[in-house]
């Protein structure tokens, strides 16, 4: 069984920074894609940032150079950092890790979801 969990949420004023973290844990045999996506009140679920297991990265036009996706494969984790938040940034925002397990094939992984909420 794989559970992913998340922190790093909260309140944060308009142009400031949070780091979110997304942490795997259980039978893991190996992790691909990770990345994170969100969702904001009554808008449908986004995807924000993505990265591949060699490291190559997407982002949605709306936070490209303000966001930075980064992953540990040492310790199953993915993070984003965000910069420069913006008020249209807040969101619950929610991880996901392709892993397969030592008795299963790939499946995405589900974090709980953090919220964010950017405002003065």
């Amino acid at each position: 069984q794989v559970q992913l969990v998340e922190s790093g949420g909260g309140l944060v004023q308009p142009g400031g920074s949070l780091r979110l973290s997304c942490a795997a844990s259980g039978s893991i045999f190996r992790t691909y894609a990770m990345g994170w996506y969100r969702q904001a009140p009554g808008k449908q679920r986004e995807l924000v940032a993505a990265i591949t297991s060699g490291g190559d990265t997407n982002y949605a036009d709306s936070v490209k150079d303000r966001f930075t996706i980064s992953r540990d494969n040492a310790k199953n984790t993915v993070y984003l950092q965000m910069n420069s938040l913006k008020p249209e940034d807040t969101a619950v925002y929610y991880c996901y890790i392709d892993i397969s397990t030592v008795v299963t094939r790939r499946n995405d992984y589900w974090g709980q979801g953090t919220q964010v909420t950017v405002s003065s």
